[in-house]
Parts: structure tokens; sequence; C-alpha cells
């Protein structure tokens, strides 16, 4: 069967393969399709759209699911099924950066279900699929015929060395003092998610900038493509109907009333059923035979009161939903130490917004295990986002952890991860988890705050406190109006045009997450929203202060305790003992929770209990171990077996030493019946050490040295002269 392909390529510089984009030889049946090849790494993206729109459907029902396959890099997925399951964090994490990417480019009327998946179907262990993920989904669609306002793609930007680099390799990267993964057209960027050592708002402008100019070139690659495929022309669609009668009946009935309420400054619930009471009341007008596409236009267009009305109160006055002006950030409080039993702990309350969040300290044991096709390995730090419907008063049910949850808690984890202490500080797998008692706006960043004070209850000694803010915007292109929010609520977010989060010390920034619901961002209104953020984000950090401002001096007296000891590399065996034997049986024995690893060539040992009596028993079983016979040394020795020419005593575990019979006593032995058996414990010195290791000891150079015995005198000798007395 034959088939006719076509290609692009994107030359990226530097040190990097170039990026080929093809399609026509690969599921042909997919409304469009392409394979993204650089270097060993193939991504294989489709996307699938129905002609039509359900009815009743006002919004873009899209899905966006990147994939790994465990065969791209030569591994059989672990687990009972050996089979690729449900997408793991990492993945969702990379089809939310996608989705973000993609959704605010197409038509707002078009409404067909539609479907994108990316599959890692190779993978050069060097070149991260992450950063071209966005790149091959926005390819498929543009060599399909449907509608879409790109195209987009997404490169990583990375500082390292000084100097910014696009889409650097995976061994690069832990040298990065920033990381932004950015997304966007040839006109604007649309999204950016990242994190940073502490940055300049500045450098991150730079950091934008330098990446939207990689953005525009992988753009023009894929209209070029577009041209080969003849697939400029797009689908036609009428999936919204429209009733210009009733969407003007319902502003000059509604939008007075809309205005007021929302100028009252009432709480989100109070708003929410007056917006609802204005809302039934004209529908009553309408009478009760309705259709169908009435009723949702009437729904849609009374939306569409509420977004105008709120929009243009602070645009024109200034003023939002809960009274505030634009750069004031709701009232805090804080507490600590507010589960007993919790490790570290704390309530950070904003507003109407409020996180309950908890640290836990944990063995090497405890380390998440990271099982994925192209990432594997541990994680000693890990955050988790619960999100329960009663924190925003709705009935729903706890199906675990989705997609939005994975999302805000690793922009947390991100922005926490960059302040805690380096390995050698600190011993412990820490756990952080996050319970949203109450939401309206930034929940994400109540989280930061929540996690920054709960981590300094614990005793944790971060390099310093990390606050975040969620900004907004309201732009209107025909006045040429904006207005930037500090702290934005629920609504803002939904109504807005922009939802920008950062986090930082007071020295600079630690992670960001922007997403763009409009076209033309100005640089100097992204600037300006990033120094109003600083702002806000000062504020916040100086509220925190007054309930913790550092670590406690301590773990708290129920944490457990870590120490960690650094044995030569060659007494790894022997503390782990045949089939894990002697590790074992210390644990069994101290109670301790005890692990061993090779760092450097070094034995790095872990030993973890929650009293010190464990601690130290385990500690010292170690240290007899490991430790090194020394010349001069005097030990107790336990004797292990009798020779006819001594006894073999071992001084240390698994160290023993000849006794010989010349150095038990001052007198001489002739045998070594009955004087020592095995088990007798004596006190040796450590003579000497040969080449081949094997110990000389004595026990008689530790007893006293009898005196030695005078001989008796004998008469002189008569010399030869002299004659014999009679």
């Amino acid at each position: 069967m034959s088939y006719n392909e076509k290609k692009v390529t994107i030359e990226m510089g530097g040190s990097l393969p170039p990026i080929e984009l093809s399609t026509g030889k690969l599921a042909k049946q997919a409304d469009g399709s392409v394979v993204l090849k650089q270097g060993d790494t193939m991504l294989l993206a489709t996307v699938v759209s129905n002609r039509e729109a359900k009815a009743g459907v006002d919004f873009l029902p899209l899905s966006v699911d990147y994939q790994e396959k465990y065969a791209a890099t030569g591994r059989i997925p672990g687990g009972f099924l050996r089979r690729e399951a449900r997408l793991s964090d990492y993945e969702v994490l990379i089809s939310r950066l996608v989705d973000r990417a993609l959704r605010p480019l197409f038509p707002e009327t078009y409404h067909a279900d539609t479907q994108v998946m990316i599959s890692l179907i190779s993978a050069d262990k060097d070149i991260m699929p992450d950063a071209l993920a966005g790149l091959a989904a926005s390819a498929a669609i543009a060599v399909s015929d449907i509608p879409f306002n790109g195209p987009i793609s997404e490169v990583r930007v990375a500082k390292i060395d000084g100097q910014l680099v696009i889409n650097p390799r995976l061994s690069e990267l832990e040298k990065a003092t920033l990381e932004f993964i950015v997304a966007g057209s040839a006109q604007d960027i649309g999204m950016v998610e990242g994190e940073a050592n502490e940055i300049s708002e500045a450098e991150m402008v730079e950091a934008i900038a330098f990446a939207h100019e990689a953005i525009k070139k992988q753009v023009a690659a894929q209209l070029e493509l577009t041209k080969l495929v003849g697939s400029e022309v797009k689908r036609e669609f009428n999936h919204e109907p429209s009733n210009p009668e009733l969407r003007e009946a319902i502003f000059a009935a509604t939008y007075d009333k809309v205005y007021e309420i929302a100028k009252s400054g009432s709480t989100k619930h109070e708003r929410s059923e007056k917006f609802g009471a204005i809302g039934e009341e004209f529908f009553a007008t309408l009478g009760e035979e309705l259709d169908e596409e009435t009723k949702f236009l009437a729904k849609k267009y009374y939306h569409d009161v509420q977004y105008d009305a709120v929009r243009n109160l602070v645009l024109d006055e200034g003023i939002r939903l809960d009274g505030r002006n634009v750069r004031t950030v709701r009232p805090i409080w804080s507490e600590v130490d507010y589960l007993p039993a919790a490790h570290g702990s704390a309530v950070f309350t904003r507003g109407e917004t409020q996180a309950l969040t908890s640290v836990t300290l944990g063995a090497k044991d405890d380390e998440q295990m990271i099982d994925g096709a192209f990432i594997n390995g541990y994680n000693k730090f890990i955050l988790h986002y619960n999100f329960p419907g009663f924190s925003t008063g709705e009935v729903r049910p706890n199906r675990g952890a989705g997609r939005r949850e994975i999302g805000h808690g690793n922009l947390a984890m991100r922005s926490l991860k960059q302040v805690l202490p380096s390995d050698s500080e600190n011993p412990y797998t820490i756990r952080v988890v996050s319970d949203i008692l109450e939401s309206n706006g930034s929940s994400s960043m109540a989280t930061v705050c929540a996690g920054t004070l709960a981590l300094l209850d614990a005793g944790v000694k971060l390099k310093a406190p990390v606050s975040g803010i969620a900004m907004g915007l309201i732009t209107d292109e025909k006045s040429g109006k904006y207005a930037i929010l500090s702290d934005i609520l629920g609504d803002e977010d939904h109504l807005g045009d922009m939802d920008f989060k950062v986090t930082g010390t007071e020295k600079g920034i630690v992670a960001c997450q922007m997403d763009l619901k409009i076209n033309g961002l100005k640089w100097e209104v992204l600037t300006q929203a990033l120094d109003q953020a600083k702002e806000a984000r000062l504020h916040i950090l100086g509220e925190m202060k007054k309930t913790i401002d550092a670590p406690r001096e301590d773990y708290k007296p129920h944490a457990p305790r870590i120490i960690s000891l650094t044995i030569d590399k060659e007494f790894i065996g022997a503390v782990i003992g045949p089939g894990g034997k002697i590790i074992q049986e210390m644990q069994r024995e101290t109670g301790a929770t005890i692990s061993i690893e090779e760092v450097d060539g070094k034995g790095i040992v872990q030993i973890f209990a929650d009293n010190k009596a464990a601690i130290d028993d385990a500690s010292t079983r170690i240290k007899n171990i490991a430790a090194k016979p020394e010349i001069g040394e005097i030990y107790e020795g336990k004797v292990k077996s009798i020779m006819p020419f001594g006894a073999f005593v071992e001084i240390m575990p698994g160290k023993d030493g000849l006794l010989h019979i010349s150095e038990i006593d001052w007198t001489r032995l002739e045998t070594m019946d009955g004087v020592l058996k095995e088990g007798d414990i004596v006190t040796v010195k450590l003579l000497d050490v040969d080449k081949q290791g094997k110990m000389k000891l004595s026990r008689k150079v530790l007893l006293p040295r009898p005196p030695r015995e005078e001989k008796p005198k004998q008469d002189a000798k008569p010399s030869s002269g002299d004659a014999p007395k009679a």
C-alpha cells in the first residue's frame, strides 16, 4: 500500500538534532495525525473531532491525553498486568500543559467533542518529550480540517550557566536556575508553568520573551506543513444557535440589577443566591412552554450579563465583587500546631479560602517510587492536594485525585521544593498534605502558604518562607482599558482573562503558572502584573511571619529521629549480611528502621526510630561492623576457636585475630589445654596487621610483667697462677 508522506524540518541549533514533523504515513483515519521525531524520540499525535455538537452544550468538550509506551524505552511495565494502565501523575501533568495551551485557541462557538492523543512511541533518554508534546498536538490539528486559531507550540526555556537555552537536554537540567514550559502562538503567549531559584521579575520576563522567539519558528514550520498537505480550508460548523431579540431582552431586564448586586460587596453564597433570583425572575416572564433551545439560550445570555456587568464594574469603577479595589489582598489569619499528633501542621485562611495542611516525616523506605516509561527513580518530597466538594458547598462524590488536584499539588510542590534543605541537612522523606476546607479563589496558593507554615512548625530548616498569590486580568479591546487584580476570587478567575499564580520568597520567584484566555497580552502588562504580584506576595509573607517566622529549633517530641552514618563501601555487604540477614536482625532486635545505599563510593546508612535508645543501639552495632581495627587499640574479644598454637579471638563483628600461645601470658605455656575455651571474653591489644589483613593479638602485654628472677652467685674460679691451698 502506498502513502503520501509530507515532512518539514525545524533546526534547533546548538548540539540538539533537528525536529522533523511528518504526516500521511501513520493513523490516516484520524482527522489529523503527525509524527514528531527528534533524535531517537518519536511522538505520535492524533486528533479527532465530531462533525456535530451535542444539544445543549455551550463549551468545548476537549480531552487531551499524553501517554508513554514502555516499549519506547525498552522496558516492560511493572505491576500484575504488565501493561500500560491509567495515566501516571507525570502523564497527567503533560496532558494538562497541552490542554491549557490548545483550549483557548479553538473558536468560542465550536462545541463538538474533540479528542487529542499524544503517544511517546520511541525515546531518547536525554531528549525530554514533555516540551515536544504541544508542538506535536498542534501540528496534528494544523493538518486537519478542524477549526483552530493556531497553530501554537510549547518549548522549555532554562537558564544554565547564566545562559538561556531552549529545550535543554535532561542531563543539563540539574544546573538550571530557572525552568519554564512556555506555550503560545506566533503573536501571543498563552501559557507558562515552571520553577526557578529565587529569580527576579525581569529575569522571568526575559526568559518568556526568549522562549517566544523559538515558538514563532515552530509555528512557521506547522504552517508550511499545512500548506504541503493542502489543509488550509477548515470545516464549516454551526454549533451555537442565536436569538438576538432574546439576548437584547435579557440584557435590558437584568443588566442593571446584576450590576448593583456585583457592586454590593456580598459574600460568595449571598451573591450567587441574588444572581440566581434575578435570573429566575426573568425566566418566569418567558412562560412555561419554552422549547429546549430557548431555555439553553436564555441561560447562556444571562451568563453573558453577569460576565459583562462584573468586568465593567472593575474597569469603570475599580470595584470588585467583594468590595475590594484591584490591589487589596483579602484578610489573612493562620495558626500552627493545630493537629497535636502530626509532625507539623497549619491552618491558613485568606478570605473565603482555607487550607488545613499537615507534615509527616518519614524514613528512606517511605520515598515515593516513580516507575514511568521515561522518568523513573525515587522522590523524597511529596505533596498531595485534596479538594472535596464541601469546600465549595457542593455535593460531589469523592473519587480520588483528578487532573485539577494533581496540577495544583504539583505547583505547590515545585514552590516548596526550592527552599527545602539539602539532603545532607535533611535526612527525612517529607510528605505534605493540603486539605482545602473552603475555596473561593486560589486554593493552590493557600496550599503554598499553609505548607510553608506547617514545615516550619515541623522543624524543617527551610532556606526561606514561601508565599503565593493568584493574579487576574480584565481587559476591553475596544477601549484599551485593563485592570490587574490581586488575589482573585473564583468568579474573577472564571470571568477574567488571566489566571496568573506566582510564588516566591522575599528574594525572588520560585514558581509560576499562567493561563491566558485572550490574545494580545502586552509585555508591559505582564511586567506590571508581576510587580503587583510581588507587592501582594510580600504582604502575605508579612502576615505569615506573625504566626511563625523561622523553623522550630527541634522536631516535635513525637516526631521520629534519623541519624546518618557514612561507612566505607567495603562494609556495605557486611552490614546487610547474606540475604539481608544481619540488617534484618538488627531492625528486629533494636526496633529501628535501617536503610543503606552506595553514594559516591561510600555507604550511606540511615537509622530511623521514634526513640533514642533504638537509634543508639543500631548505631553502635553498625559502627562495630564497619569499624576498622587500629593497631595499638585495646579490644574486648570473644574466643571463637582453639588451636594447638593459640586462639582465634573476634574483636569486632566478623573480624578475628590470632592470639598466639606465646602472647597469652608471660609464663611459658606448653599447651592450650585448660587455658581458654570457646566463648571466653578476653581483653587483648592489636599488635599488628599484615599485608593479608591477618591480625596479631596479645593478652600478655596488658598483664603486669613479673620481676626477673636473679640467678644465684657462683664462686670465682681460681686463676691459673694461683696455687691451691693445702
